[in-house]
């Protein structure tokens, strides 16, 4: 993780974290203003905790004010400005006059202390933050990371489904394709190379998996679902290419079929969608940063948080107690 007064996306995955969130607030022991149904603090009063005079507040506001508004910053007036003054205007020590009132939420509040250089305390409290995100990905997962995305409710479905795609292929390859016995890993890696921009064994040796760990057990579920996009396609594609050649296809008409596959319009925005989620995904739960996608990370969602971390959550072993019965009946087909 870097540095939280510098990088955008890593202030972001905290506060897209409702759990850190929760565990910092109460850490922290402030409530502030209940209303509108949020806890709202002013600007003294952040400056007040934080130790930084309103102009230093002020500026922050200027230079970050899409940041900070995304995270709940707010200026009210009108009659929601009378409504505020009614509830709190002396709490708050407000005029009569005050035509517009700059109000943050918890999240903003926390979003300014990130930013913030110059307080001693808000340094306190991004150290502070570093440790409870440690410890809620660790609680949540068991100590290792490595298979979060099993977490998710649709890798279960999609690893399930996995073999057959993949049995689809790796006979379409025996079938279809004239090249020695290499051709299963060398294509293989080629569909991760479009898909991911890395092999296995760069991928490998990333997420630090041992040789007899499958990488497929740690891909989510979208990705999971392209590759068979891509396999099963691919089977069809050699199939009917052999037919019509009346042979074995050679290495070269293999790597046309996949170049056209890569380069097809269909495939671009799945390609997209599943190179930001892996990326973005792994460098906020995993740690793990792939180069070769770095200009697809972003911040991690709030519902991928609790897609991932959430009380709807579970480990994959959960959920196959849950359909132990859906399982046995597939077995007596």
């Amino acid at each position: 993780m870097k540095d939280l007064t510098t990088s955008n996306i890593d202030r972001q995955n905290i506060l897209n974290n409702n759990e850190v969130l929760e565990t910092v607030q109460v850490h922290l022991g402030v409530s502030g203003m209940y209303f509108k149904e949020e806890y709202r603090f002013t600007k003294n009063q952040i400056s007040d905790f934080y130790h930084v005079d309103i102009a230093t507040i002020d500026r922050y506001l200027e230079g970050n004010e899409n940041e900070l508004k995304n995270n709940g910053y707010v200026v009210i007036k009108g009659k929601t400005l009378k409504e505020f003054k009614d509830q709190f205007g002396v709490v708050a020590n407000l005029s009569s006059k005050t035509p517009q009132l700059g109000l943050f939420n918890f999240r903003a509040f926390l979003n300014l202390g990130m930013l913030l250089v110059e307080s001693e305390m808000a340094k306190a409290i991004r150290s502070k933050i570093l440790d409870i995100v440690i410890d809620s990905l660790n609680h949540k997962s068991g100590g290792s990371t490595k298979y979060i995305n099993q977490r998710d409710g649709d890798f279960l479905n999609s690893i399930l489904k996995e073999p057959h795609y993949r049995k689809e292929f790796t006979n379409a390859l025996n079938m279809y394709l004239d090249l020695g016995s290499f051709k299963y890993s060398y294509y293989t890696d080629k569909i991760y190379k479009c898909v991911f921009n890395e092999n296995a064994l760069e991928y490998k040796k990333l997420l630090n998996l041992k040789q007899t760990e499958n990488v497929r057990d740690t891909m989510y579920a979208e990705v999971l679902k392209l590759i068979a996009s891509y396999e099963t396609g691919l089977a069809h594609e050699m199939e009917s290419l052999s037919k019509k050649l009346n042979r074995k296809i050679n290495q070269n008409e293999m790597n046309d079929l996949l170049e056209n596959f890569s380069n097809h319009p269909l495939y671009k925005p799945l390609i997209e969608d599943a190179r930001t989620k892996m990326a973005s995904r792994d460098y906020g739960f995993r740690r793990v940063f792939h180069e070769n996608l770095e200009n697809y990370i972003d911040s991690v969602s709030k519902s991928d948080f609790d897609r991932f971390l959430g009380d709807k959550s579970k480990t994959l072993e959960e959920r196959i107690d849950e359909n132990i019965d859906v399982f046995k009946r597939l077995k007596d087909r």
